[in-house]
């Protein structure tokens, strides 16, 4: 249900990898961010943190 999600698994099937490789490549990115979390005690947020204007 999450659209950044469905969007990358279109692009995968649109790159021509089939629905197990394309679903691997999402399953894949979830587990990177979910390890940043731990490594870096913080919670998930849906967006990217903006940066201060200096």
């Amino acid at each position: 249900t999450c659209p950044a999600s469905k969007t990358y698994y279109d692009r995968k099937r649109r790159e021509g990898k089939g629905h197990k490789q394309a679903l691997l490549a999402l399953a894949r990115r979830r587990v990177y961010v979910l390890w940043a979390m731990i490594r870096d005690g913080q919670y998930f947020h849906a967006s990217p943190p903006v940066a201060a204007a200096a």
